[in-house]
């Protein structure tokens, strides 16, 4: 117990980091997958080609790989990164890329109908998709967009591999300098387990306050923690 008390300011440390990592990967990745999503949907034909493309090298290439080129791979033209922002970029831009097709899906999930009658009150084709399609998009992206922030944040783990001094991090550095590798990581899984457990609770809740009723899909289970 005292061993435990003894790494727990570090480890909350770290902790710390890896919400904050998550939370600015995640709001980067919003951004980006909404213009993504609306590129590929109402987008000219350029458009579309360029989303679907950066959509598929980035999908389609390990995060890992993304993050060493970020860290590792940009100081070879000049370009010098902080592990923690290039943890955020690395992870923003891969999170965008999938938050996009989930956006996609909920986009086309919304009847053709409501854009005509936007259009034959008068709207333009852009206020029509912003104050008629994306509020009701947005709320049927929930749940999958839900797990998303649940992947994320276990994916943040791998920014330790870029040095970024998140709970991984920190575990590692604890069980290097005390040889109780199971006993540190055992409590860095714990940690990431109550986080996941409190996240899945507080997006259940949200999912349930904003169901459109009668559209979507029926409920679903409880998020898994695997």
């Amino acid at each position: 117990m005292r061993m435990i008390l003894e790494w727990l300011p570090l480890l909350l440390k770290g902790t710390l980091v890896s919400f904050e990592i998550t939370v600015i990967s995640i709001t980067i990745g919003f951004f980006i997958g909404i213009l993504l999503a609306l590129g590929r949907v109402y987008g000219n034909r350029l458009i579309y080609v360029l989303s679907t493309a950066y959509i598929e090298i980035i999908r389609g290439t390990p995060l890992l790989t993304q993050l060493f080129i970020l860290y590792y791979g940009l100081p070879g033209i000049g370009i010098l990164l902080s592990p923690f922002t290039a943890a955020i970029i690395g992870m923003g831009l891969n999170s965008g890329a999938y938050q996009a097709e989930y956006f996609r899906g909920s986009i086309q999930a919304i009847r053709s109908g409501q854009m005509i009658a936007a259009r034959s009150l008068g709207m333009s084709k852009w206020q029509a998709i912003y104050h008629i399609i994306l509020p009701q998009a947005l709320r049927l992206v929930i749940p999958s967009w839900s797990n998303e922030l649940i992947y994320l944040l276990k994916y943040s783990s791998l920014a330790y591999m870029i040095q970024a001094p998140e709970l991984m991090f920190q575990g590692h550095y604890i069980a290097s300098k005390t040889f109780r590798t199971f006993e540190v990581f055992s409590i860095v899984a714990l940690i990431y387990l109550v986080l996941v457990i409190i996240l899945s609770k507080i997006l259940n809740n949200l999912e349930n306050r904003f169901r459109i009723p009668g559209l979507g899909t029926r409920k679903r289970k409880q998020f898994s923690v695997i």
